[in-house]
């Protein structure tokens, strides 16, 4: 059928001359309202919509073209009358594919509406309370308003299925406590969860990711309700139900292997977000290996409570913090990579670790073994802000967001453990807020050691609660980081960072006696962000380190460090000779066709 628009304006436009001739009143053109804005339909399947109009002139004529070809037209009539138009997704449609249906409305005087776009996936829409059910991998999946797995119920997704989350209704999916996701992806077959909106378009914040709850030990005096989720949904065990921190700490919520989470996380309300994958009292019978959250509307990953442990997981330029850990989280995690955007940061201020234990420094239900106290092992964070050039060499850094703060950053008598990790590229290399936490280091309940510190600034020491640019920064009294500096430095960590005689720069000599830092480092420049966008960015950067500063210098002979979870290694960060992304990583989904 012929296409019309082109013969729409020429109609508005001669109906425009005779009523302007005429002298006649001239109303607004008509406009369409579509609700839902995309869904889902299998092959066979009938979807509808609802087509609501304003048109001042009197509605006419509705055409509705399926992918920029007419397919159908219908007369309306009235003022503002809604009409519901059904389509039959074809029975030959492939799984996985995007069907546009666009929408204009004619209105009495020929004038045309803007284009409304209607996107149908073609697959399976997950909405409501879900069964124990197997997906099929040959079909994808459209996720829509919030979704839950009760307890009892298994939902398994096989290798290569790609789930779609609906940015309309802020699609979720919620893990109860007592229910189980089994996502069994592959080296070179992932599960994907990602936006449902079109390639090009999509952006942080499209949906609101996945939740997964359990009932281990969380350090609250009741039991909380996880942030973002209407109707509360309250999760972990605590001391009001008799609970102590070894409380079904060996639960099972199932397996998250070889996986991707694009584009989720949303701030709804100040302070009441959900992230890429929230993590609240989940046991350390769940699986974690292999995952990747990726263009997060909030933090990437965030723990509350539990204990579950993980390996091999990417934050990729998230909004907010990347790891952050509250309520108590005792889990172990090793092998970790942070890759920032510098022109992405939250308003609250955005790190690579946040770490909270309770929402002050007082001492939390169980005392010592109640703290947030996890331990991760090789963490490569890769920061905002790759070079600078030193203060007083005359030239300028590339500039970053203002909301970016602390590669570290250590509060309210939290007791992480951190070690044979590299941090780079934050305007605070390592804040600690309150006594309590020193505390927590200098007497051993907490340990940072074997790590390497790359500050992009000359100055290393902050004189404030305030101070920015600086290594290490601290709220105690005063302000003194001395303290904080010395345990690092007696622990065998190590700050590398430029001189004020010594700037650093890409190009060896420029400005005068600058230098290129990571080349000493091991590091291959075209990790970091730098100057890329979202399109621009390696799809599969190589992130393999095979000398300099970070191939050696690892330790695991600390206590904290058991054999049973943690592989030893002799290189410091993430990765020594072999890049455990390859394959199955995604670091340019913004033109990923699923």
């Amino acid at each position: 059928m012929k296409n019309k628009f082109i013969l729409f304006a020429l109609v508005a436009m001669a109906s425009l001359l005779t009523m302007c001739s005429e002298d006649e009143k001239i109303n607004p053109a008509a406009s369409i309202t579509l609700d839902p804005a995309s869904d889902s339909g299998k092959p066979g399947e009938v979807v509808s919509v609802n087509v609501g109009f304003d048109a001042p002139n009197g509605a006419q004529d509705l055409y509705v073209y399926v992918n920029g070809v007419e397919e159908d037209f219908i007369s309306v009539s009235g003022v503002s009358s809604p009409y519901t138009y059904e389509y039959t997704v074809p029975t030959d449609a492939t799984i996985g594919s995007t069907i546009a249906l666009a929408f204009q409305l004619i209105d009495a005087k020929g004038y045309p509406s803007q284009v409304a776009n209607f996107l149908i996936t073609v697959g399976e829409t997950l909405s409501g309370t879900l069964t124990t059910r197997t997906l099929d991998a040959a079909q994808q999946y459209f996720i829509k308003g919030q979704v839950f797995i009760p307890n009892g119920v298994t939902v398994t997704i096989p290798a290569g299925t790609i789930l779609k989350g609906d940015k309309a209704t802020k699609a979720t999916l919620i893990v109860q406590p007592g229910g189980k996701l089994v996502c069994n992806g592959e080296a070179n077959n992932p599960v994907v969860f990602t936006s449902a909106q079109p390639v090009g378009a999509r952006d942080r914040g499209d949906w609101g990711g996945i939740v997964m709850l359990g009932n281990a030990w969380v350090n609250q005096s009741a039991q909380p309700a996880i942030e973002g989720i209407t109707p509360t949904q309250k999760f972990g065990s605590t001391t009001a139900e008799g609970a102590t921190p070894t409380t079904n700490a060996n639960e099972n919520s199932g397996t998250l292997r070889y996986v991707r989470i694009e584009y989720a996380g949303i701030e709804l309300t100040p302070n009441n977000e959900t992230n890429s994958l929230t993590l609240g009292g989940v046991g350390n019978g769940t699986t974690m290996e292999y995952v990747q959250v990726s263009y997060g509307g909030d933090d990437g990953f965030e723990w509350f409570g539990g204990t579950v442990n993980g390996k091999y997981l990417v934050s990729l330029s998230t909004w907010d913090d990347d790891f952050d850990t509250d309520f108590g989280f005792q889990g172990n995690i090793q092998f970790g990579l942070v890759v920032r955007n510098p022109f992405f940061g939250d308003q609250s201020g955005s790190n690579a670790f946040e770490c909270d234990n309770a929402p002050n420094a007082n001492d939390t239900p169980s005392g010592a073994s109640g703290y947030t106290r996890p331990v991760f092992s090789n963490i490569t964070v890769l920061g905002p802000r790759d070079f600078t050039t030193g203060l007083g060499s005359g030239t300028s850094a590339r500039s970053i967001s203002a909301n970016y703060q602390n590669a570290i950053h250590i509060r309210r008598r939290v007791a992480i453990s951190i070690f044979n990790s590299f941090f780079s590229g934050f305007p605070v290399g390592v804040r600690l807020d309150d006594q309590a936490t020193l505390d927590n280091l200098n007497n051993g309940t907490s340990r940072h050691a074997f790590n390497v510190l790359a500050s992009p600034n000359n100055t290393v020491l902050g004189t404030s609660t305030s101070s920015s640019n600086v290594a290490f920064a601290t709220g105690l009294s005063g302000g003194d980081a001395t303290t904080l500096q010395a345990y690092w430095t007696n622990n065998n960590n190590t700050l590398v960072n430029p001189s004020a005689g010594a700037p650093w720069s890409p190009t060896p000599g420029t400005p005068a006696n600058s230098v290129d830092p990571y080349p000493g480092l091991g590091l291959n420049q075209n990790m970091f962000w730098g100057g890329s966008t979202s399109s621009t960015y390696p799809s599969n950067p190589n992130f393999t380190v095979t000398a300099g500063t970070l191939s050696s210098g690892a330790d695991f002979t600390d206590p904290k460090l058991p054999g049973s979870f943690f592989t030893s290694t002799t290189y410091r960060g993430a990765f020594g000779a072999t890049d455990w992304t390859d394959g199955w990583a995604e670091f340019q989904p913004l033109s990923k066709i699923y």
